[in-house]
């Protein structure tokens, strides 16, 4: 197993290194391999959120038994931190305004940036750390006086896009254990070792939501107006309970069925599914279309600001790019815009399905993801 470890600094000294365990099992074997390597290593828990906490969606009670756990395996320390402060003035109240101007944000995005990799790795710093590490499938490269990001080794669990706003001073302290392995490998390493975690459900909730309800949760805290659904002809198809809950290509939870056209063929395409294609701020409209290649939910080009870039920013030229998530790397032309105000346009020659307002637009050259910006307008 010593091919599976992370590389030891360039000295191969021994490095006082804070990992945040989150109870998962991805930190866990990067904890067990930083020890490994010889490391001193400090686990330290991070408890973003508070409210109902307990509640049965909030999991933060059993994440912390799971990751103390797993400290008493390993034989390290761990420390539980509070940074829900933070969290709610950095990332939560960011979160909301972006919802009530229409668009959809990315919290995870927002949440690497400001609290994992700042007021995280501030606290570890201050604990003596040299370098923290978390358990994202990523990957980082020293490239003379450059760090760079990579994606992680497994196409998979790739989690460059959540931390492409990481800028030089947070990758050149961070370290990223598993980046490097494919996921069947990090759980047959904790079967191997016996971590009590080594079978636990990877987490698939926003990082401060979890599994709960995102709707019944949202609706704590926007004012909502229902209003009517469309398609694209104006006809009313039903009632929506506010557009902030809704994002575009979203499918279910529309409550609409398919619209029958007068004298129609049974088992003809009316009854193909519908998706949200355009909220209507103004007429407070929700427009939907059936079909998931709809040209309504095409688009050619986008526009991005707020940007960021993990080192130098890109020229002019052509580069993979995410718009989302799960999505594999669509080849498009960039072009700074308006450098001065932070902008940038990606044009692309396939269209490109539900571009989101609120997402982010990440660029990526090969396997080095260099940045990007958070989706200000789509382009069809």
């Amino acid at each position: 197993m010593s091919s599976s470890l992370p590389p030891l600094s360039s000295s191969s000294a021994r490095q006082r290194i804070v990992i945040g365990l989150s109870g998962g099992v991805d930190s866990a074997v990067s904890a067990y391999l930083l020890k490994k390597a010889g490391h001193e290593v400090i686990g330290i828990f991070m408890k973003n959120w508070e409210d109902d906490d307990d509640s049965e969606y909030c999991s933060s009670r059993q994440d912390f038994l799971d990751a103390a756990s797993v400290a008493d395996v390993i034989g390290i320390e761990i420390e539980h931190v509070n940074f829900a402060a933070d969290y709610k003035d950095r990332v939560f109240a960011a979160f909301l305004r972006e919802y009530q101007a229409g668009r959809t944000p990315n919290p995870d995005v927002l949440c690497n940036a400001e609290i994992k990799f700042k007021a995280f790795l501030d606290h570890a710093m201050a604990r003596g750390a040299e370098k923290i590490a978390t358990g994202h499938y990523a990957r980082v490269r020293q490239l003379g006086q450059h760090v760079q990001l990579l994606k992680g080794l497994d196409p998979l669990k790739d989690q460059s896009y959540f931390l492409h706003r990481l800028q030089q001073h947070q990758l050149a302290k961070t370290l990223f254990p598993v980046g490097e392995l494919p996921k069947t490998e990090v759980r047959r390493i904790a079967e191997e070792i016996g971590l009590p975690n080594a079978k636990k459900k990877d987490s698939t909730g926003i990082c401060f939501i979890g599994e709960r309800p995102f709707r019944e949760f949202l609706n704590r805290y926007l004012s909502h107006q229902p209003g009517p659904i469309k398609d694209e002809r104006g006809r009313k198809l039903g009632e929506h309970v506010g557009l902030s809950f809704y994002t575009l290509g979203q499918r279910q939870g529309l409550g609409i069925g398919g619209v029958k056209e007068k004298g129609a063929p049974r088992g003809g395409g009316e009854h193909a599914p519908w998706f949200v294609a355009r909220k209507d701020l103004d007429s407070n409209t929700l427009v939907v279309v059936q079909g998931h290649d709809h040209p309504l939910l095409q688009y050619r080009s986008l526009v991005a600001d707020d940007i960021s870039w993990c080192g130098p920013a890109p020229a002019f030229g052509g580069f993979g790019a995410k718009t989302r998530y799960r999505q594999a790397d669509a080849p498009c032309a960039f072009t700074p815009e308006h450098p001065a105000a932070g902008r940038f346009r990606l044009d692309f020659p396939q269209p490109q399905w539900a571009v989101t307002p609120g997402q982010s637009a990440v660029l990526y050259d090969g396997e080095v993801c260099l940045g990007g910006g958070v989706i200000a307008e789509a382009i069809p």
